[in-house]
């Protein structure tokens, strides 16, 4: 029997070194990547953002924010952000590990960290900045029918960038970079098993 993806995650972060960005002059931030096993099958969670919020209005998202000062660290802001957005209390996240930094187009040096939760789960999401839950099948991710891949020439360089589609939801934009991240670490590894994802 092969390897859950929260465990295919945790054994593939646990083996690499995170990349960092050059963040002079940006602001720290750190968003929650969740993976959890719902009615069988493997989702992720996202949410669709509010129109009330400051930045990324109507965008889909992981959870996470803005680094507060008071914050022992960027984990400790993922899960504090994962908390006040999604009602998931910190206690309850069994944390896989950290992924790659990114930078966004509003000048966040985004930590990115994975983790896990016992479903069902009550979610309780903040109704001023989040306006809707939405849970994405693993498996519809890495269908390449729901991947939207586009090349365009920048400064003399060429840009690829992501988008995947899941009934009327799109995401795109730094979340859709940080999903390809996510869904090459699992595709790569159920593809050299041959597993299905279950």
């Amino acid at each position: 029997m092969g390897l859950t993806p929260p465990e295919i995650i945790r054994q593939a972060l646990a083996q690499r070194v995170v990349e960092r960005v050059d963040g002079t002059g940006m602001i720290p931030a750190a968003v929650m990547i969740l993976l959890y096993r719902k009615e069988g099958e493997y989702c992720i969670l996202l949410n669709k953002r509010s129109e009330e919020v400051e930045h990324h209005k109507g965008e889909m998202s992981f959870p996470g924010g803005a680094r507060d000062p008071e914050d022992f660290d960027l984990l400790e802001t993922a899960l504090r952000e994962t908390e006040e957005e999604m009602g998931i209390k910190r206690e309850d996240i069994t944390v896989l590990g950290e992924m790659d930094e990114i930078v966004t187009r509003s000048n966040f040096q985004v930590s990115v960290f994975t983790g896990t939760i016992e479903y069902p789960y009550k979610f309780t999401p903040s109704a001023i900045e989040i306006a809707e839950v939405v849970e994405f099948p693993v498996a519809a991710l890495i269908d390449p029918a729901n991947r939207r891949v586009e090349t365009r020439w920048i400064d003399g360089m060429p840009l690829t960038s992501y988008s995947y589609v899941h009934e009327e939801h799109v995401v795109f934009g730094a979340t859709a970079r940080i999903l390809q991240s996510c869904i090459e670490i699992l595709d790569d590894r159920l593809e050299s098993e041959g597993h299905q994802l279950d």
